[in-house]
């Protein structure tokens, strides 16, 4: 495959059939979120993982995310999640935020690294240029579109030449707002109804807890 842009400020369907067409195919493509710019390919083609983790350089241990775009579609998909948890995910999704959760049922295991009791839970806010990306009804495996260690880029001009060049798709939708997601551990929600914040991000710690005991 070969890589090709796409400009614009706006996203339209179009934009979405064709992320869904190239990450069906078994292709990486860069696409825009609600935070910064990402990676993404079919969570369940092994390829096409572990290209997108080769074009990053992201030692193989290190686990990714798996991104809905719709929390409903989430929720259908992972029904094994307990009260607690599935309360906290209506409360922070679709939002800035990368959820840790239990993985009960070891689903998306090419995402999960490592720890296949533990699944990475994304769920973006898209509002205004990226609204059309709603219309992609699959999960895909995410992970920030940059080479490993080195910091999220929030504009399409700042990437990575080999990330540019070896995409098979990139979505332009201007400047992000250029924080990453902030990584919240729920894994032991349920039982003891702890979490703790892996990464600080885009959501801060004061709506984070606001959020979660809203939904206790």
């Amino acid at each position: 495959m070969s890589g090709a842009e796409e400009r614009s400020g706006t996203l339209g369907r179009e934009h979405a059939r064709r992320l869904g067409e190239c990450l069906e195919g078994g292709g990486v493509a860069v696409f825009p979120t609600d935070t910064v710019y990402g990676l993404a390919c079919d969570p369940l083609q092994r390829a096409a993982v572990d290209r997108l983790y080769e074009l990053k350089g992201r030692p193989a241990e290190r686990p990714a995310a798996v991104m809905f775009f719709a929390l409903q579609a989430a929720l259908e998909q992972l029904a094994e999640l307990a009260p607690r948890e599935r309360a906290a995910a209506r409360a922070l999704l679709p939002g800035p935020v990368t959820l840790l959760l239990p993985n009960r049922e070891r689903r998306f295991p090419l995402a999960c690294g490592p720890d296949p009791d533990t699944l990475g839970l994304r769920v973006p806010l898209l509002t205004g240029p990226l609204a059309a990306l709603g219309a992609l009804g699959s999960p895909l495996l995410q992970s920030s579109a940059n080479i490993s260690g080195a910091p999220a880029v929030s504009r399409v001009e700042d990437l990575p030449r080999q990330l540019l060049g070896g995409a098979d798709l990139v979505l332009d939708a201007g400047e992000l707002a250029g924080t990453a997601s902030t990584v919240v551990d729920l894994r032991s929600l349920q039982q003891s109804g702890e979490w703790s914040v892996v990464r600080e991000g885009a959501l801060g710690s004061a709506a984070l807890r606001r959020a979660l005991m809203l939904a206790s």
